[in-house]
């Protein structure tokens, strides 16, 4: 009898939602996008996901970032390179155990990217409420069919 393989992705989730409950997206390697509430600027923050060093869980590993221009608020770190207008670095906090996204009506919401699905807001998986939604790396039993 063979197991069903793991599949890496994120989990989406409300606070107070069972962990059970969270939405999950398959994916290894993503981009989080966002704008800036108040200067009105793009950042991105690639992600990969990465197997735990435990069986069954999995851990976020920040790879790189980009900040489009500089400003109140978002001034890119002093190692950052200016590459046709955007501010490249390498984050500071390569494995976060989670993200806490702040979503609200005023401001676009955050999507996330991928090279086979392009850019989709968070509200294609997850509608906000107008609170905090928290980001995880977790893993799920696949089926047939999945990748």
């Amino acid at each position: 009898m063979s197991t069903a393989p793991l599949l890496l992705g994120i989990c989406l989730s409300l606070p107070g939602t069972p962990h059970q409950g969270a939405v999950f997206i398959p994916g290894e390697r993503f981009t989080l996008a966002w704008t800036h509430s108040i200067e009105r600027q793009r950042w991105e923050e690639d992600y990969e996901v990465r197997h735990g060093s435990q069986p069954g869980t999995a851990i976020l590993h920040a790879v790189a970032a980009r900040v489009r221009g500089s400003a109140a608020g978002m001034e890119p770190p002093p190692d950052a390179r200016l590459v046709h207008g955007w501010y490249h670095y390498t984050p500071t906090q390569a494995s976060p155990d989670r993200l806490v996204l702040s979503r609200s009506a005023f401001v676009p919401d955050y999507q996330r990217c991928d090279l086979l699905q392009g850019c989709r807001p968070l509200s294609h998986w997850l509608a906000s409420d107008g609170g905090v939604t928290e980001l995880t790396a977790c893993e799920r039993a696949g089926t047939n069919g999945q990748r």
